[in-house]
């Protein structure tokens, strides 16, 4: 963000001197943590099961830890979760827990923003409503550092920001009763991802807008930016970044995990 100061007094025909002051945006990530995974059929929330001996969440952070371009990752979780934290790992030092987590998962990243900005309000090395935040989903624990830097590098210039998201491969079909009602077209339709990377003021304000409305709607943060009249950018995403959502797919992402060592 580039902000210009310059002024002219005309009648006298003098002219102060012009000084340009750019305000570098910086990169954050906010990771909410709060949901219960119920289509997982786990006992206890999906984000802590184990896959390959540590648990889904560790994964994610892992990925997001290894990208040098964020500033401090941000883990909203349940406030009941908050002492009951999996695998007791040394965070790094830009690595925290935040237990505003609501009931739904806009609700969390909405909570966590709020916080974040208020702190920002007093603190410059905060974040500041002109960064970038990067929502990602715990359960996406196959993301990979070249996917969030391919998604930083896309956006950091852009006016609105954007998702990973995959290009639709297969016939989408619409159903009644469990049987095919239609058959839709499939060009220029995508399949949302994260990480999702909007201005921290635009995202939390988006989110704000649909609060009272319990954030009907709003299933993640590109729809909120866009319900706000913004046009998120669509970044190429990978296969294996799929969301960990039902029972199978915990032998899937063991097995991708194990693959990578």
């Amino acid at each position: 963000m580039t902000l210009n100061f310059s002024e002219k007094d005309t009648a006298l025909g003098i002219e102060t001197r012009t000084e340009t002051t750019t305000i570098a945006a910086r990169c954050f990530a906010l990771v909410p943590c709060a949901g219960s995974g119920s289509r997982a059929g786990t006992l206890k929330p999906k984000q802590y099961e184990l896959i390959g001996g540590k648990s889904m969440v560790m994964h994610t952070l892992a990925a997001l830890g290894a990208v040098e371009r964020l500033q401090h990752v941000v883990v909203v979780v349940s406030p009941d979760d908050a002492h009951a934290w999996p695998d007791a790992p040394e965070w790094p030092s830009h690595f925290r827990r935040m237990a505003c987590g609501g009931a739904t998962r806009a609700e969390s990243v909405f909570n966590g923003l709020t916080a974040l900005l208020k702190e920002g309000e007093h603190n410059p090395a905060a974040v500041q409503a002109h960064d970038w935040i990067l929502v990602h989903d715990a359960a996406r624990c196959l993301v990979t550092e070249l996917e969030i830097n391919r998604l930083i590098d896309a956006c950091l210039d852009d006016e609105v920001g954007g998702l990973l998201a995959l290009p639709l491969p297969d016939t989408l079909k619409t159903a009644v009763h469990g049987r095919v009602s239609q058959t839709l077209p499939r060009q220029d339709k995508w399949l949302a991802q994260t990480p999702q990377m909007f201005r921290a003021g635009q995202l939390h304000a988006a989110l704000q807008a649909k609060a009272k409305e319990n954030f009907e709607g709003v299933t993640d943060e590109a729809s909120a930016m866009e319900m706000a009249g913004f046009a998120p950018k669509l970044v190429v995403g990978s296969p294996h970044n799929f969301k960990v959502t039902y029972p199978s797919d915990f032998a899937l992402a063991e097995d991708l995990l194990g693959s990578r060592k």
